[in-house]
């Protein structure tokens, strides 16, 4: 199997991972807003099958030094197979509940919420299941992600509200109110309007954080299938049975959301085969795309030793991809163009303390 062997080989490997994980979701845009994320998801699951076979029979079987991937079937531990199997169950829950967040409650809720959330479990996690570097630098450039995160949803949230100001849509909300002279029409309806988004509101604080804890619990697992000598899988072993783990559990999870959507109405199955094929096309590309990056994380989390950055920083760095996806928001999608000063000012203090913050985890296994 093809692994790191320098410290700089598999810290690129690292931000590679940040790379795809923060730019598979270009893919479903492409799609368009009419194709429904749920149909998106079938054509997802299966490119991340695809690109985890490619992997597991290019890279993980080219090394004549190491083991192959076919060879690792050899006495291969079940229980190790379950506990990647089971990471991949647990991270395709999380990321539909993300989705589902960010439809009904917006980026700016669900993004920092749940990936904040996520990336304090998961350095926390992992860190103490394999402590590797120096701790200060670790949490504290964990530290900066996370307000970088939590800037960039009050930017977010400011760029909304100014362009809401602007462009009032007060008929968008419609209350029928009872015709009782005792109360107050108006009154009323405010009252509804008000429970009525504190309701929505609600909802999507509460999917982003189920979504946020559950992010934040599968990596350990896959890096439990990876421990104990002997009986840990490699590397591609691993992240060929996660990526089944996403497949299978797509298989369950994504018709139960296309019968009980947590926004939008019911969709049928026959909807999938009106794609067209750019759209298919697309979820394929968004599964490799993803998947290259979880298989170069992997890659980078079990290198040797004296190259290893650890399953912390590896996790860490991935979960940056946050800031990634807020990259491509503003220069490529132009999110916030016409936004204020003010706001384009916390963007700039956002890109500053994740720079920092990046540097500093980069960092932390050398001290």
């Amino acid at each position: 199997m093809t692994l790191p062997t320098t410290y700089l080989a598999a810290l690129l490997l690292s931000i590679f991972t940040m790379l795809c994980w923060g730019s598979w979701a270009n893919t479903q845009k492409l799609a368009g807003s009419k194709w429904r994320f749920e149909l998106f998801y079938f054509d997802y699951s299966f490119g991340v099958v695809l690109c985890a076979v490619i992997a597991c029979f290019t890279f993980g079987s080219w090394s004549n030094e190491e083991i192959t991937f076919l060879d690792s079937f050899q006495g291969i531990a079940l229980r190790k197979v379950a506990w990647a199997f089971a990471g991949g169950v647990i991270f395709n829950i999380a990321n539909v509940l993300l989705v589902a967040a960010i439809a009904i409650s917006g980026m700016s809720v669900a993004f920092p919420i749940a990936i904040g959330l996520a990336l304090i479990i998961g350095v926390v996690w992992n860190y103490f299941l394999n402590p590797q570097g120096d701790p200060g630098m670790l949490f504290g450039g964990a530290t900066l992600v996370g307000i970088a995160i939590v800037v960039d949803a009050i930017a977010y949230r400011a760029a909304h509200a100014a362009k809401r100001i602007e462009n009032p849509n007060p008929a968008s909300v419609v209350v029928n109110v009872p015709n009782d002279p005792t109360k107050n029409p108006r009154r009323s309806s405010k009252k509804k309007r008000k429970t009525a988004a504190l309701s929505v509101a609600t909802k999507g604080i509460i999917v982003s954080l189920i979504s946020g804890v559950l992010m934040g619990a599968f990596y350990p697992f896959v890096q439990i299938s990876m421990s104990d000598e002997g009986m840990a899988l490699p590397a591609y072993t691993a992240g060929f049975f996660f990526s089944f783990g996403i497949f299978f559990s797509t298989l369950i999870v994504i018709p139960f959301f296309m019968n009980f959507p947590l926004q939008g109405q019911p969709v049928e199955f026959k909807a999938y085969f009106v794609g067209t094929k750019k759209q298919h096309l697309l979820g394929i590309v968004g599964g490799l795309i993803w998947f290259a990056g979880t298989m170069a994380n992997l890659a980078a989390s079990s290198a040797p030793k004296s190259a290893n950055v650890g399953p912390a920083v590896s996790y860490a760095l991935g979960q940056g991809a946050t800031m990634i996806s807020a990259f491509w928001g503003l220069f490529v999608w132009r999110e916030f163009r016409d936004a204020p000063s003010q706001v384009k000012l916390l963007l700039y203090v956002m890109v500053a303390l994740f720079l920092i913050g990046l540097g500093l985890i980069s960092l932390a296994p050398l001290r």
